[in-house]
């Protein structure tokens, strides 16, 4: 599938982008703050406990978070304990899809 590499490239680049923004101050609607500090408002505020997590880059992590009530949200956060709200809303659904065996996991 040659549009894998191309795809993982330019999500990393993207990644490196959203780390970068907090520094322009055009950006004033993208939320960023200690780790522990968000998460602490979204465990207070929304009760979200953390899904899961996967590596975006050597420098980052995105977070999934979610509660019982259907509330969720995503943080990118780097090695320097600093997070941001990529994205948050309502009407969470976990699912589960089934994956055949012969398919090649990426």
């Amino acid at each position: 599938m040659a549009l894998v590499p191309a795809f993982h490239t330019s999500g990393l680049a993207a990644v490196g982008l959203a780390l970068m923004l907090p520094a322009t101050p055009a950006v004033a609607e993208l939320f960023c703050s200690d780790h522990d500090a968000i998460v602490a408002g979204l465990t207070d505020s929304f009760h979200e406990r953390r899904l899961g997590y996967g590596v975006a880059s050597d420098a980052a992590i995105v977070e999934i978070y979610i509660s019982d009530d259907g509330t969720w949200t995503v943080l990118l956060s780097d090695v320097r304990g600093r997070s941001c709200v990529l994205a948050a809303g309502d009407g969470w659904e976990s699912a589960v899809d089934e994956v055949r065996e012969a398919e090649p996991r990426h």
